[in-house]
């Protein structure tokens, strides 16, 4: 094979893991301009993506199956407040500090996995957390409280 080819190979396979992939946002306010011109529902995630069990599952039964992300990015604005404790997974300092101040307001119990659905204003509208589950049946949870 030419290298050409391998290039091209893997910059095909690289765009398609992309296109795969949940669209996170992990600034709040970005999400909030973008749910309110797109007119979606935000969805505020708080996850320990490396140590807490219960937001593993979440991802991997729910917020990673293809059916939920073809959902999602139709209807939601997905927002990630990740705090993770591996130091391999450190969070930028800023973004450290972003995603506490999002916990003082919106998961003041520190509840893990913790999910806020919101309208595309940023009001709180209902919250839920790891349901065993299939991925039709949680977007239901989350539409729910848009009704």
């Amino acid at each position: 094979m030419t290298t050409k080819f391998m290039t091209f190979l893997l910059f095909t396979i690289f765009a398609l893991n992309m296109g795969n992939a949940q669209d996170w946002k992990t600034d709040f306010n970005v999400a909030k301009v973008l749910a309110k011109k797109e007119n979606k529902t935000l969805i505020l995630v708080f996850q320990g993506s490396d140590w807490c069990a219960p937001c593993i599952k979440l991802d991997r039964e729910v917020w990673s199956t293809d059916v939920f992300k073809k959902y999602a990015k139709e209807h939601y604005v997905m927002v990630q407040a990740d705090f993770p404790r591996k130091k391999g997974n450190a969070l930028p300092e800023a973004q450290k500090a972003s995603n506490a101040k999002l916990a003082e307001k919106y998961n003041q119990r520190g509840v893990f996995p913790f999910v806020v659905v919101m309208d595309h204003e940023g009001n709180v509208l209902g919250e839920t957390s790891y349901k065993k589950t299939t991925p039709e049946k949680y977007i239901a949870i989350l539409n729910s409280f848009t009704d």
